[in-house]
């Protein structure tokens, strides 16, 4: 476990188009200091505000994560969410030039790729956690989202569609650096291809194509390299999870255990978590000798 704050070595640059728009942005992910967060900025706006990547500021979640602030949004966030919060990073600007963020190959992989090439800076502060104390828990249907105290962050995920190359797929893990960037950065999203016919036609998804994500049709995988994983789109939904978690606006230390979720609905249980606050405390990891929960016992430094 990562026990200070940290961010980029160095700022990072790309470009690429928006999954739903289609419009060219320019991205570029600078070094910030401590105690800073993770801020996006629209640098195609006059005097735009920073856009704090938390929980508050999520204003719409129903085809992806957008974050918003005095009348500015940002659209897309949750795969570079993912890739720094995979990656213990909790400081940096995020600059670009449009309202919705590159989808690059539809995964991590290329954020991950970059951070990595230029490295990671360790700052001097001590990194703060979630740490849960005793079960959160939403159900709705066949749906749910479960936090269980945890001495490390582990994210049980399970999904299951009714179509003969998905069906129920499962994944356990116990995040850190390296097991996401090797198990989970690559994953792309994906969809059925009448569901993108169906949003193209009403003016979305105009940036979807075999390069952004993985296209299902009724029988085959439409993509001519195929999947990068047995089970890419489990693996996909830990990355979707693991970004939306990061919203939290500090890490987790939590048994995490969904069945079916999706941005909706895991932004439906942070706020479930933050009603509960008997449930969880906050806490400096120089500070983990005060836990009193059996299960953390072990995190005691």
């Amino acid at each position: 476990m990562n026990q200070n704050q940290r961010t980029l070595a160095k700022q990072v640059s790309c470009s690429g188009i928006g999954v739903h728009s289609g419009k060219k942005v320019n991205l570029t992910i600078k070094p910030a200091p401590a105690n800073h967060g993770i801020k996006f900025l629209r640098t195609d706006l006059p005097a735009p505000p920073a856009i704090h990547a938390l929980f508050k500021n999520v204003v719409d979640t129903s085809l992806a994560t957008v974050i918003g602030n005095e009348g500015v949004i940002v659209s897309t966030i949750e795969h570079l969410m993912a890739c720094l919060a995979g990656l213990s990073i909790e400081n940096a600007l995020i600059e670009l030039d449009n309202y919705e963020m590159p989808i690059l190959d539809g995964s991590a992989g290329l954020f991950t790729k970059m951070i990595k090439e230029v490295g990671i800076e360790e700052l001097p502060e001590p990194r703060c956690f979630f740490v849960v104390k005793k079960p959160i828990e939403i159900k709705e249907g066949d749906k749910s989202v479960t936090a269980h105290p945890s001495s490390s962050l582990q994210i049980t995920c399970t999904i299951d569609f009714s179509h003969p190359l998905i069906q129920k797929q499962s994944l356990s893990i116990e995040l850190s650096d390296e097991t996401f960037e090797k198990e989970i950065s690559r994953a792309r999203t994906f969809g059925f291809l009448h569901e993108i016919e169906y949003l193209k036609r009403y003016g979305l998804a105009r940036g979807a194509s075999l390069e952004s994500g993985v296209a299902i049709d009724k029988e085959k995988v439409l993509n001519e390299e195929g999947l990068r994983f047995k089970d890419e789109f489990v693996r996909h939904k830990i990355l979707d999870c693991i970004g939306d978690f990061s919203l939290l606006g500090m890490p987790i230390l939590a048994h995490i255990v969904t069945h079916k979720s999706g941005h909706a609905f895991n932004h439906a249980f942070l706020k479930t978590f933050f009603e509960q606050k008997e449930s969880w405390e906050t806490l400096p990891v120089n500070d983990f000798k005060r836990l009193d929960s059996p299960s953390l016992k072990s995190l005691a430094i």
